[in-house]
């Protein structure tokens, strides 16, 4: 038996079907029998019953009309049961059709065996046509009619084989071309950043729910949102400083990491100026614009240059927070990813406070993100909101981080592909995660979608970029040319179309767990994560393992 494109073809009619049972009996297996082909050119939208290619011969379009069929001598007429005559033209039919689609196909660049035999019959299954029958554009020999359907192949195959005699035959690799060919080209792949642009407009309708908490808070001066990953805290953060300084209020939006920072800034960078705070940075940048000391290099891992920002600068800003004239000082101020703060921070937030006691505090936090060796909380009493919705992550990504959260969590993401886990040692993390970038720029994710991140040492290509310093760093964040290489230390709070994270530790300690948490949770889309798998039950326990599909 023939190919038969499509495997399990629907008939128009009774007659297609009688004419296809004989063309499947009698064509050999090399062949190709194409059912119901369409094709459409500058002039009409043409359908073709069978396009019927013969190894050693070549290809024919045929037209099949049932019913009775005959000519008056100036017209092609058909008659079907219960209806009454119509004209037709089965010739040009087939002969317009066919010149369409050898046009179609010979302009397809992966047709490399140039013009071959082409032609067109047709096939009356419920009528006899004499022997003496003869048009001008149709000799007897192009009419197979029902007296002749047991030799259906064999006619048609003579029909090409006379036809175009310098021309070649159609051998087993055109018949593989042209079957490339009817199935199309540049047809549009699943495009993976589609779907993500979707769950992202998905999400960010989902998030601007979430608002309605604001509005439940306007009458309360100090709050702590807490919630998990991707349930909308930042989102939520950075719309109360912009509807507090639209009210008039002298707002500051600070976190503690220059990459939230760097996003914080450029997003509140293209508001109106009625709404924009009058601060948004790092903690230790507002006390710098006091007149703070600058300090040492913040990647010193020294003692003395933990102990300069731990504890020296707080104390300079609580100092120099108290000397502010009124101007400078805030009626309120909102902290996101306030987990990370110190207690020696709170000091001087409270102290540039027009009202120490009952200015604004707006923390947002996520208590399950601690990843830094120090405990703080605000020294106030503060209105406790719980986030309990995923919204950011995709339900694969957030079912796999969702035993790390710490609290109950529905998901409220799209859906999108598995999480990937490829086992592989510490030492060996940061090659394999190489590769898949790789893979993944191949499935069509952009440089601009993904980015690399570690747990234990920096990827060699974030120090080159360090080295240039921060701000130049962080641009790289922006730059939709470039894959992201990061660590998880400094991604609190960003996110990423596709992660992949490199569990490059050498040995959990007393935050991996939290660093585990934080990766697994940026990811929007697609998150591949290369790691230990001994790694991953010690740190993650049992139940992520098994989400990552690691038996335990």
């Amino acid at each position: 038996m023939p190919t038969v494109i499509p495997a399990n073809p629907r008939f128009a009619a009774a007659s297609e079907e009688i004419v296809f049972d004989a063309l499947a009996a009698q064509l050999a297996d090399e062949d190709l029998l194409v059912v119901g082909q369409r094709v459409t050119d500058h002039v009409k939208d043409h359908e073709i019953d069978f396009v019927v290619a013969i190894e050693g011969a070549g290809i024919v379009c045929v037209e099949v009309k049932g019913g009775e069929v005959w000519h008056d001598g100036e017209s092609w007429w058909q008659e079907r049961v219960g209806q009454a005559p119509k004209p037709i033209d089965p010739v040009a039919q087939a002969r317009e059709a066919c010149y369409a689609l050898r046009e179609f196909v010979e302009s397809d660049p992966r047709w490399t065996v140039g013009r071959l035999r082409w032609d067109h019959v047709v096939v009356l299954p419920h009528t006899e046509v004499g022997p003496a029958f003869a048009l001008p554009d149709c000799p007897r020999w192009k009419i197979v009619d029902r007296t002749q359907l047991d030799q259906l192949m064999p006619l048609i195959r003579s029909v090409v084989l006379k036809r175009g005699l310098d021309l070649p035959p159609i051998d087993a690799d055109g018949i593989h071309q042209l079957g490339i060919a009817l199935g199309g080209r540049g047809l549009p792949q699943r495009d993976v950043v589609a779907r993500a642009l979707e769950n992202e407009s998905v999400a960010d309708t989902l998030t601007s729910h979430q608002a309605v908490i604001l509005r439940a808070i306007t009458q309360l001066n100090r709050v702590e949102v807490r919630g998990g990953a991707g349930s909308g805290k930042t989102f939520l953060a950075v719309e109360q400083a912009r509807r507090l300084a639209k009210s008039g209020r002298r707002v500051a939006l600070v976190c503690y990491s220059h990459g939230l920072a760097s996003y914080l800034e450029r997003l509140t960078a293209t508001w109106g100026h009625k709404e924009r705070p009058a601060y948004v940075g790092e903690f230790h940048e507002l006390g710098i614009t006091w007149g703070a000391a600058t300090g040492p290099d913040e990647r010193e891992r020294t003692e003395a240059a933990q102990e300069f920002w731990e504890h020296t600068l707080p104390r300079q800003m609580y100092e120099l927070a108290q000397q502010l004239p009124p101007g400078k000082r805030f009626d309120a101020i909102v902290v996101d990813e306030a987990q990370d703060f110190a207690d020696d921070w709170w000091k001087p937030l409270l102290a540039c406070l027009k009202d120490p006691e009952n200015g604004g505090i707006y923390v947002f936090i996520d208590e399950a993100q601690r990843v830094f060796a120090r405990q703080g909380s605000p020294p106030v009493d503060l209105v406790p909101l719980v986030l309990d919705h995923n919204l950011r992550n995709t339900k694969q990504i957030a079912e796999t981080f969702k035993p790390l959260v710490g609290q109950r969590m529905q998901l409220h993401g799209g859906d999108g592909p598995e999480v990937r886990f490829i086992p592989c040692s510490p030492e060996e993390a940061l090659d394999v995660a190489d590769d898949q970038i790789d893979l993944l720029l191949d499935e069509g994710w952009r440089p601009e979608d993904i980015a690399l991140l570690t747990t234990g040492s920096r990827h060699p290509e974030q120090k080159a970029r360090q080295a240039e310093g921060n701000k130049a760093y962080w641009a790289s964040f922006w730059d939709d040319e470039q894959v992201f290489y990061g660590h998880v230390l400094g991604f609190k709070g960003l996110e990423r179309r596709v992660v992949v994270l490199a569990l490059n530790e050498k040995k959990a300690w007393d935050r991996s767990r939290e660093r585990l948490y934080v990766g697994l949770s940026r990811a929007r889309d697609e998150l591949v994560v290369c790691g230990d798998p001994d790694f991953v039950c010690e740190v993650g326990g049992p139940q992520v393992a098994r989400r990552l599909g690691i038996g335990v």
